[in-house]
């Protein structure tokens, strides 16, 4: 049996590089392009297309990162800042269990996420977000998942469902 409920997908992420390299006070690197995408292709055990993190060995089980935009609500930042691939709204994603399978499915069929460990927020929170950040953000930085499917993730309403509740 299988728990469904409609979030919103309210920003993708691709970043070809690590922006957040080095001391804080340093300022991030800049960005080689644009970050922000309308929609994000997948590929199981790979990760997110064009992304720094897709076929990369040390992050095969954390290639895609989501978080809750519920956890960024305190400040009005664009949820992109955050670093984190898919930014979901509706839903706690930090309630789910490592090992849990959930789907998102955006229209294109579902694409099926294994959680393997907690996205915890790093000291760069308190530089890109505000002061505080850092430590407002434990327990709710998100996920790290890797996706058991290829497919099409897009911005706007989504189907969430956790596989075998």
């Amino acid at each position: 049996m299988a728990a469904r409920r409609e979030v919103e997908i309210v920003a993708l992420h691709v970043s070809p590089v690590h922006a957040y390299e080095g001391r804080p006070s340093d300022g991030p690197r800049p960005d080689p392009g644009p970050v922000s995408r309308d929609h994000v292709e997948l590929r199981a055990g790979l990760g997110i297309v064009g992304d720094r993190y897709f076929n990369h060995s040390a992050h095969r089980n954390a290639a895609v990162t989501v978080i809750a935009a519920e956890s960024l609500d305190p400040w009005p930042v664009d949820p992109l800042v955050a670093r984190r691939n898919v930014v979901v709204r509706g839903f706690d994603v930090d309630s789910l269990a490592r090992g849990t399978v959930f789907s998102l499915d955006t229209g294109d069929g579902p694409v099926r996420f294994e959680v393997h460990r907690p996205a915890n927020p790093c000291a760069w929170m308190d530089a890109v977000i505000a002061p505080g950040a850092f430590k407002a953000l434990r327990g709710k930085g998100g996920i790290r998942c890797v996706p058991l499917d290829d497919g099409v993730l897009r911005a706007g309403v989504a189907a969430l469902t956790i596989v075998g509740a």
